[in-house]
């Protein structure tokens, strides 16, 4: 039989279901499996709208997409609503490269083999890339990155940022990978730490929401915490200048605080000279 090969250009796209045995084993099989086809139910429909392909399904999917951007819209709607629907947490790793499509022959799929498989390094890349994901994660390689950058559509959310979360080295893959994050709040950019099959080599510690893209929940802690340094700013001040004065020291009984004098007194003479 003649193989059927065809090297192709693709996003893949690698989602892994955190805990899935954990929860095998908590509620039992009949009960997860009935649990996992729902939640398979509303990933495929989500595959499907976004024109990928599924290849293979175990505890996720690996699916495959022409255009970077689909990949990545996928990723984002799946990460906003399949979640909350389940309460079934996952990490999506996306890679775009070069891939060898094999077509299994019929005898194969009357077997119930795949009809569509892929072969390549581009594959491997994207399950490492997933490994990396915490809960609720979308990370992509800078092969994807580059390929997706400025190609949003109408279905890309408008709060959708990037992040260049750091400089991996992946097991198996001789050269060290950057990675980058994207996701709709500043807590889906953080940088993972790592695992036994990626070693993090190096990168900011944490990515930081810029201005321009905070929303409404960020900018309240980013006032909130101002204000509350502030408050304690004038606090201090206040509190200072009354501990400085020997009598209120003396009527509040707290006569502990005399080196408050040689605090002050120290200070007068470096302002004086």
């Amino acid at each position: 039989m003649e193989l059927k090969l065809k090297k192709r250009n693709l996003a893949i796209v690698l989602l892994d279901i955190i805990g899935s045995t954990r929860f095998v084993q908590r509620y039992g099989s009949l009960v997860a499996a009935t649990h996992f086809q729902y939640h398979d139910r509303l990933a495929r429909s989500l595959i499907y709208k976004f024109e990928g392909r599924e290849i293979d399904r175990s505890d996720g999917f690996l699916c495959s997409f022409d255009r970077p951007v689909d990949a990545v819209n996928f990723a984002l709607r799946y990460q906003a609503t399949v979640p909350q629907k389940t309460k079934l947490q996952c990490r999506i790793g996306i890679h775009w490269g070069s891939i060898i499509e094999v077509e299994q022959e019929d005898v194969y799929v009357a077997a119930n083999a795949k009809r569509i498989e892929l072969e390549g390094l581009a594959k491997n890349i994207a399950a490492r890339t997933m490994s990396l994901c915490s809960s609720g994660q979308v990370i992509l390689t800078r092969e994807a990155m580059l390929a997706v950058k400025g190609r949003t559509n109408y279905m890309t959310p408008r709060s959708t940022r990037y992040a260049c979360i750091g400089l991996y080295k992946f097991k198996g893959v001789r050269e060290p990978q950057i990675l980058y994050a994207v996701g709709e709040s500043i807590e889906s950019l953080q940088p993972p730490k790592g695992n036994d099959k990626v070693r993090r080599v190096g990168g900011s510690k944490k990515i930081k929401s810029r201005m321009r893209d905070r929303n409404i929940k960020e900018w309240f802690w980013w006032l909130l915490w101002r204000l509350l340094g502030l408050e304690f700013a004038i606090v201090t001040y206040y509190w200072f200048k009354f501990v400085s004065v020997p009598y209120n020291r003396t009527i509040w009984g707290i006569q502990y605080f005399d080196w408050v004098d040689w605090v002050t007194e120290t200070w007068r003479l470096i302002i004086n000279g």
